[in-house]
């Protein structure tokens, strides 16, 4: 299950439990609305609640955010789970945009901060 909460050009998405493909094709529809009309948008994605996910999603994930990587100032993930971590740096290598990892929300927020000024 997600929760999004938009907030100006950032888009807060907080996981929990499984991430399915249902989950991100409800942040790809507030994305692409949001771009639509703001133009490109931050993502601030905190994972810390996460307990795994599904295989399907893990793909569109990667296809979406390649389309639509100049789409997208910065992707703070906020995270403590090594293998997430290695996932993110991994994604780095197919799209342009600044991911950072973190491991506490409050300095996420002050990085993405820093995109818009």
């Amino acid at each position: 299950m997600i929760s999004i909460r938009q907030q100006d050009a950032t888009i807060n998405i907080a996981v929990f439990g499984e991430f399915t493909l249902k989950d991100y094709q409800t942040f790809e529809e507030d994305a692409l609305y949001s771009i639509q009309f703001q133009g490109p948008v931050s993502v601030l994605l905190d994972l810390r609640d996460m307990h795994g996910y599904t295989l399907d999603m893990a793909w569109e994930e990667l296809r979406f955010t390649r389309d639509h990587a100049r789409d997208f100032r910065r992707i703070a993930v906020v995270t403590s789970d090594q293998w997430i971590a290695w996932s993110a740096w991994v994604s780095r290598l197919f799209i342009d945009v600044d991911v950072e990892l973190f491991d506490d929300i409050a300095p996420a927020e002050q990085w993405l901060a820093q995109a818009g000024q």
